[in-house]
């Protein structure tokens, strides 16, 4: 690897710096270590896809617990109607 001789200037709260600081300390490595491992393992596009698989299953298992839930309903109403036609004495 190059020698680092570039700097980036961030600003950073001090608690993002106090967090950003801990990290590094438990990974035993310096916090500009950390922020560059950090910043070369950042896929937006990577992350952006999987979210957007995450939404469509999201969609697809909410689409499916929604039609479900439809049924259950429709066949609690059948039996909601058929207990009332056996107890007004009608049959069906």
């Amino acid at each position: 690897m190059a020698t680092a001789s570039e700097r980036i200037p961030v600003l950073v709260t001090p608690q993002e710096k106090a967090l950003i600081s801990k990290m590094a300390q438990d990974a035993h490595m310096s916090m500009g270590e950390l922020l560059r491992r950090a910043a070369s393992s950042f896929r937006p596009n990577e992350e952006e896809e999987i979210l957007e698989g995450m939404i469509g299953q999201i969609l697809k298992t909410s689409a499916q617990a929604n039609a479900a839930i439809d049924e259950a309903l429709a066949f609690v109403e059948d039996s909601e109607r058929r207990i009332a036609a056996m107890e007004s004495g009608r049959t069906r």
